[in-house]
């Protein structure tokens, strides 16, 4: 039935068996959990396709049908040079690391990034963790969909832009990049670029949403656009294109504070003084807020907050908690400093 040989036997995926059993990986991950809703053909047949396979020892089985490793798995969809290097990331793990342990779980820090996601989505599924929060999504990534599909609980930081069942904890970007061009408008300021983040993270579309709301309320022009990854090398290079195209522009809003670092450095270097010829205001009030000079303004979000609120949401999944809300919206604050 199976065609295959013992070495693709070892290899066998949830994919490979719900292929030879002629399902949905869901199916699978039912009859693997002994849920109901499975009829008894397709039973059969997922049961046979296992077998073929030597799919997931007995011991993996019983953890799927338990979910008693006591054990959540963090994953960050960044390679480890950027996940060490953010603020972001260890006030995410600060927060989802406390609430973990007040629930007496264990947590496990996975990155996946470029073409690893097969083999972190099979440790995942093999019933290794209770359930899964996953950061930093780009683009359409199925994996929180796939995880969820195969039985494995799943919530997101971060609004997904794929279409998805998956409950996600997000900060209100569109309504902090709002608050922060309004402030800059409110200063006097007059020709406001942005310095977008990445357009395939829902936050870096969500902050870049709100600067356009606002200078279309004040009908100002939004042709002053940078895009660039949430870095400081990135942050300068941006400033750089901005002020070639328009050396008229009085004021910045950067979508993360990493990216306003790095055009406070470019701006500094080109004798371009902040505030008095360019007002600039940064997103997250991470500990580099403080640390410049001048000191940022900057959209305060709640970064331990989030870790913390995203980590209860898995957990009372996990608990069979009822009406649980799909989606969790936390506010953010601008915070007024020197640079504007």
């Amino acid at each position: 039935m199976s065609g295959l040989d013992a070495g693709e036997r070892d290899a066998a995926t949830l994919e490979e068996v719900a292929r030879i059993a002629g399902v949905s990986r869901s199916t699978v991950s039912r009859v693997v959990n002994n849920a109901p809703g499975v009829s008894p053909r397709a039973r059969a047949a997922v049961v046979e396709a296992i077998a073929a396979t030597r799919y997931v020892p007995n011991q993996v089985a019983r953890n799927l049908a338990t979910r008693r490793t006591n054990t959540v798995a963090l994953v960050v969809s960044e390679d480890g040079e950027r996940v060490f290097g953010d603020p972001f990331f260890a006030g995410v793990l600060r927060g989802v690391s406390a609430t973990l342990a007040d629930a007496d779980r264990q947590l496990v820090l996975m990155m996946s990034h470029g073409g690893d996601h097969e083999r972190l989505e099979q440790y995942l599924a093999a019933g290794h963790v209770d359930g899964a929060v996953v950061v930093s999504l780009h683009g359409m990534d199925p994996m929180p969909q796939r995880l969820a599909d195969s039985g494995v609980a799943v919530v997101l930081l971060g609004r997904p832009l794929a279409a998805t069942t998956v409950a996600h904890v997000d900060a209100d970007n569109l309504g902090g990049a709002l608050a922060a061009t309004r402030h800059l408008a409110a200063t006097g300021r007059t020709r406001i670029g942005t310095i977008a983040g990445p357009q395939d993270m829902g936050a870096g579309i969500d902050r870049l949403l709100g600067w356009r709301r606002a200078m279309g309320e004040l009908g100002h022009r939004t042709d002053a656009v940078a895009h660039a990854d949430f870095t400081v090398e990135a942050g300068a290079a941006a400033m750089a294109t901005l002020l070639a195209g328009h050396p008229d522009l009085d004021a910045v809003f950067a979508a993360a504070d990493l990216l306003a670092v790095g055009a406070l450095r470019h701006l500094t270097a080109e004798g371009i003084r902040v505030p008095d010829d360019i007002a600039l205001v940064g997103f997250d009030d991470s500990v580099l807020a403080t640390t410049t000079t001048p000191r940022l303004t900057t959209v305060r979000q709640p970064v331990e907050e989030l870790g913390r609120t995203t980590a209860w949401r898995l957990l009372a999944q996990l608990s069979g908690e009822e009406n649980l809300p799909l989606s969790m919206l936390l506010p953010t604050e601008l915070v007024v400093r020197e640079s504007s």
